[in-house]
């Protein structure tokens, strides 16, 4: 059978234009196909339940035609649900506060230090509860105790001074390092659940990271 393109179709999910897969599968057990998919719908109420899902493909079996194909996706798909979960999740604390990088960081010794900063959007006091590192760099709050910083429900902006230092030396994680700039931050809104935002540095942050990272492990040229 060959699969000439692949599309996934929820309400849950804003619908992607059909992925080309060009690709013929013989008679195997299992063959997976990537299928990309859009962003999630979410609202403002609060986390929504996973709606139906079904793949629709252009397949040709054979010498015929290409014919236009939906699998419907067995319902609740626990991927699915897990995918809108974790989008939704992200998107009330949004709704509620910009997190994000402050613009000033400055060497101390071996580490970068600088702030986590929480800027008022909407309604809603937002606690921040941890800073996960990423695969290249560590993250070391000021603050031990939890939360790490509260943006009170009259506050415009709240800020929490953290620390960063490598994670990795070798030259190799350098090299590949496509998540390493994807930090993972634990915040929740009006004492609910703890939801995770990544937070992302601009590009120029990025660049002087990476050569502090670079200095402080030798590997600068």
């Amino acid at each position: 059978m060959h699969f000439a393109d692949v599309q996934l179709i929820s309400p849950s999910f804003k619908t992607l234009p059909p992925e080309s897969k060009d690709s013929t599968i013989g008679r195997t057990e299992r063959t997976d196909l990537r299928i990309p998919y859009g962003e999630a719908n979410c609202s403002p109420q609060g986390l929504p339940e996973v709606r139906p899902a079904t793949v629709a493909a252009r397949v040709r079996v054979g010498s015929e035609p290409l014919r236009r194909v939906v699998f419907p996706v067995p319902h609740p798909d626990p991927l699915l649900a897990r995918l809108l979960r974790e989008e939704c999740s992200a998107f009330l604390v949004k709704q509620a506060a910009d997190i994000a990088f402050g613009p000033d960081w400055k060497r101390d010794g071996d580490l970068m230090r600088g702030t986590l900063v929480l800027t008022r959007r909407g309604a809603g006091r937002v606690a921040v509860g941890s800073v996960d590192g990423t695969t290249h760099y560590i993250v070391t709050p000021a603050r031990r105790a939890k939360p790490l910083v509260v943006l009170e429900a009259g506050a415009a902006r709240a800020e929490a001074p953290i620390a960063l230092s490598p994670g990795r030396c070798d030259p190799h994680a350098f090299a590949e390092a496509k998540k390493a700039f994807l930090f993972p931050v634990r915040a929740s809104v009006d004492g609910g659940e703890e939801r995770v935002v990544i937070v992302q540095p601009p590009a120029d942050r990025q660049k002087e990271l990476i050569d502090y990272a670079l200095e402080v492990c030798g590997l600068k040229k």
